[in-house]
């Protein structure tokens, strides 16, 4: 199943933003191309009580009233970025609560992106957190959730929500060192939630090798002994090689390979109850194909993938999986 809502369309931060409408025409061209734009759902915006579990009430006051204004210099707001940030984060709540309804996947293709948004700020071109909503909205129900963060900037936001939570395991795969300038190995959250927070801190140049082997040696391990209810993704393109903002080098194929991995361990630790929130990703046919690529995965499909280059078949990024080894040996058994 697709969440899609063409209001998504309406959001423009700024003239010219790389975060911009185009983002999703250029996915809905590419999966209708491959005739994959089908069973769509539509997004009913998220209220401001599911918003709370995650935010706090004077960062919703502010940024409802805000009116135009700047949350941080590449994150304006005008007077409809709240609603559209609230049908963002209704669709990946619609998305989810399908996916555990009828253990089927669920892809909600949504802009604004959220996981840079925290408990009382947003930034990084995002205002509220749509996964964390999510993810609360189920934890308020009793269940333990997985998120993947596969998107190449580290979710500060989703982190700080859950830092010390027991029932949400947030693993996040990043390049280290650029934008937010968090998540290093040793964060592995506070209080009752340390070993909940899992940091893959990735340098330039890391790529299919690198994912597949952190994947296989970190994400398949402690996600199996944390036994989810349910795994969500937020799932940015800008780990690519041709993405313009980030030095990772994924190819399409590599991010196929990882989606079907991660849906695999939903397949057999939850009932497949697994969900994907779109996050960032900013070079329009990488980010078109690999949608597609993973949607027809999904649906049991392969298609054929253009920019497939492997420039990292080398495994560069060992380093960071050693060290985040290292940082988790205390809580999970780990190779």
């Amino acid at each position: 199943m697709l969440v899609y809502d063409p209001r998504f369309l309406d959001h423009v931060s700024s003239p010219l933003h790389v975060e911009r409408p185009d983002r999703l025409r250029s996915i809905v061209s590419h999966l209708e191309r491959e005739g994959l734009f089908t069973d769509v759902e539509g997004a009913l915006p998220a209220t401001v009580a599911e918003v709370k579990r995650v935010h706090r009430e004077t960062y919703i006051e502010y940024f409802q009233n805000l009116g135009e204004g700047l949350l941080d210099p590449e994150t304006a707001v005008h007077p409809g970025t709240f609603d559209l940030a609230l049908l963002a984060a209704g669709a990946v709540l619609e998305g989810t609560r399908s996916a555990v309804r009828d253990g089927r996947p669920a892809v909600a293709l949504v802009r604004p992106p959220g996981h840079h948004a925290g408990p009382d700020y947003g930034g990084g071109f995002c205002y509220l957190n749509n996964i964390a909503v999510a993810a609360a909205d189920q934890v308020a129900a009793g269940r333990r959730v997985a998120i993947l963060d596969y998107d190449a900037h580290h979710g500060n936001g989703t982190r700080d929500i859950f830092a010390d939570s027991a029932s949400v395991l947030y693993l996040s795969t990043h390049e280290y060192g650029i934008y937010p300038g968090t998540g290093p190995a040793e964060d592995v959250g506070t209080g009752e939630g340390r070993g909940f927070t899992v940091n893959i801190p990735f340098s330039a140049g890391c790529g299919d090798a690198s994912y597949l082997a952190a994947h296989d040696r970190i994400v398949e391990p402690i996600v199996e002994q944390f036994r989810p209810d349910l795994i969500l993704v937020s799932l940015g393109v800008d780990a690519h090689y041709r993405d313009p903002l980030t030095s990772l080098v994924v190819s399409s194929p590599g991010y196929v390979e990882l989606l079907t991995r991660s849906a695999a361990l939903a397949t057999r630790l939850c009932g497949s109850r697994f969900a994907v929130a779109l996050e960032g990703g900013y070079h329009l046919d990488a980010l078109g194909e690999v949608i597609a690529g993973v949607v027809a995965r999904l649906r049991g499909r392969s298609i054929s993938l253009a920019l497939s280059e492997v420039l990292d078949d080398t495994g560069r990024g060992g380093p960071a999986i050693e060290a985040t080894i290292r940082a988790h040996r205390p809580f999970w058994n780990l190779r």
